[in-house]
């Protein structure tokens, strides 16, 4: 979607909208309803009230159109924390709870917003569309492949909107940076390549300890591994920690594999080679401290690479960071940003470097507030957004290709649906749940 496109969708007149619902796939734990409304406020609820799950509720209360209904987490520091600052946002008087099986049985939102650990996404977005309500999930959308697969078939079975918070899509600067380039000024993309840098050293080991008052840990790993609790896991650790997230690549990786699959018109890579580890890192996380994958698509090769440690001083993009993509093409390099906006570095000596600023909201330098106003006229419209679950279904797989290769320490063929005739790499893309917790199915 152009920038024009998505100009359109903000002048779509309010209409009505069909609230829907049936049991999930475990009986008894959400229980049915249908019925039609017309439009009002969205009665919303926030699931995962950490720091950017509380970004995510004040944009949507500051959009003037949602009735904040219910507040949930499994900390209750955390929960306490967002109700807190919620009191300075909105007069609603959200009702808290700690199970989201029992806010979505007794509140029957409008809308869900699932912003957890990785690995709680599927389960939790499935059983909210399944008793009727939109979706905004956080990316990644799961933590394996089939998860993702079972998200985009709810959406399409129950009729809902599913947005993914990949707010890059509505960035201005990623909007006319993706103009730029499909306008041919960049000439023939034939390799990209997508980069972030960090500094660091080794860390230390910091000992298990006593569950912290307050924390249902055992709810908190929920269908994933239960281990010893730490306090580098949680509440923002986890993105390292295998078991609930994966890593750098899954969490930085899927902006820029988005915007990749956002230039091209292909829809996957048809083969996928990473490599990496852990060379500087030893505390208690066990993603890669430094990774690089290819991807190999039709046309051009698309290139990842992370690393924890030495930072990037040497191709600093931003006096803060150096981060983004580089596409590479016949008539000069462009590079897609974020806080430096985007530039492009012509073959051509004598012509000028082109260069647009970021057009970013405070406080923490995102677009949300953009994507939620897509979010809530795709609602109203019944129309895809422009973050739709399937469009972050496959930027999602990119970074879990990439993970999946590099636990299987070779290379992997990808049709967009499975890995042919690699019975040992397909069992990858599921994964056992733990306990009560049953794997989604499509």
């Amino acid at each position: 979607m152009n920038r024009s496109e998505f100009l359109k969708t903000s002048i779509i007149a309010a209409g009505s909208t069909l609230v829907g619902g049936t049991l999930s796939a475990a009986p008894g734990i959400i229980t049915p309803f249908i019925t039609r409304r017309p439009l009002a406020k969205f009665r919303t609820a926030l699931i995962g009230t950490g720091w950017w799950g509380t970004n995510i509720l004040r944009c949507a209360l500051q959009a003037g159109e949602s009735t904040l209904v219910a507040l949930c987490d499994v900390d209750q520091r955390q929960l306490k924390k967002c109700s807190e600052e919620v009191t300075k946002l909105t007069s609603d008087k959200p009702k808290l709870y700690r199970d989201f099986r029992e806010l979505l049985n007794t509140e029957k939102p409008d809308i869900v917003i699932v912003a957890t650990p990785d690995h709680w996404h599927p389960l939790i977005a499935i059983a909210a569309m399944q008793v009727g309500a939109h979706v905004y999930v956080e990316k990644p959308i799961g933590h394996t492949i089939n998860e993702g697969k079972a998200m985009v078939a709810t959406a399409r079975k129950y009729d809902r909107i599913c947005q993914v918070g990949t707010h890059r899509r509505v960035s201005p600067h990623n909007v006319s940076g993706m103009e730029f380039l499909r306008s041919g000024k960049a000439g023939k993309i034939g390799m990209v390549r997508a980069f972030v840098h960090y500094g660091g050293g080794p860390g230390q080991l910091t000992p298990d300890e006593e569950i912290p008052e307050g924390l249902d840990w055992n709810m908190w790993c929920g269908p994933a591994p239960l281990r010893n609790y730490n306090r580098t896991i949680t509440p923002r650790g986890f993105r390292n920690y295998l078991d609930y997230a994966n890593g750098t690549l899954g969490d930085w990786g899927i902006h820029w594999m988005d915007q990749i699959l956002w230039w091209t018109e292909e829809k996957h890579p048809r083969k996928v080679f990473s490599g990496g580890g852990r060379a500087i890192r030893r505390d208690n996380t066990d993603a890669p401290d430094h990774q690089i994958a290819t991807f190999e698509f039709e046309s051009f090769t698309a290139v990842w690479e992370h690393r924890q440690f030495a930072g990037n001083n040497a191709e600093k993009t931003h006096p803060q960071q150096a981060v983004g993509a580089y596409f590479y093409g016949t008539e000069g390099t462009f590079h897609q940003g974020w806080l430096d906006g985007w530039t492009f570095y012509p073959v051509d000596p004598k012509k000028p470097i082109i260069h647009q600023d970021a057009k970013l909201d405070k406080p923490d330098d995102q677009n949300i507030a953009l994507l939620w106003a897509n979010f809530l006229e795709s609602i109203k419209s019944n129309q895809k957004p422009v973050s739709d679950i399937e469009t972050g279904h496959r930027s999602t797989n990119m970074a879990l290709l990439g993970m999946l290769s590099l636990k299987l320490g070779r290379s992997i063929d990808w049709d967009g649906n499975q890995i042919p005739n690699d019975p040992e790499a397909n069992k990858l893309l599921s994964r056992a749940y733990r306990g009560e917790w049953q794997y989604p199915t499509v």
